[in-house]
């Protein structure tokens, strides 16, 4: 009996250290979960006050209009990418006789 008596107390001190680890790790793993949080959330603090600034909205109405803008510029690329696209697509067709 006094052998399995040993073995019962060598079987139970192992089991309470594995315990305590895994208690351990449980509480550490909280903290540094905590911690990180922590860090994280002050970091997306600081960003968000970083990109805190005054509007400084200029809206500019006058009738100004850049070069393609125009209808004139789109009408002629259009027909001289048709052109091009006709040249590329009939260059391309031999005639056997």
């Amino acid at each position: 009996m006094a052998g399995q008596e040993t073995c019962n107390r060598k079987v139970a001190a192992y089991n309470f250290k594995q315990y305590f680890r895994q208690v351990k790790n449980g509480i550490m793993n909280k903290i540094i979960r905590s911690v990180s949080f922590l860090l994280m959330s002050m970091m997306i603090s600081v960003l968000t006050f970083a990109q805190d600034k005054g509007l400084d909205v200029d809206i500019n109405v006058k009738k100004e209009s850049s070069w393609y803008q125009q209808p004139w510029v789109w009408i002629i690329g259009g027909a001289v990418f048709i052109l091009l696209l006709v040249a590329l697509l009939r260059g391309g067709e031999r005639k056997e006789a």
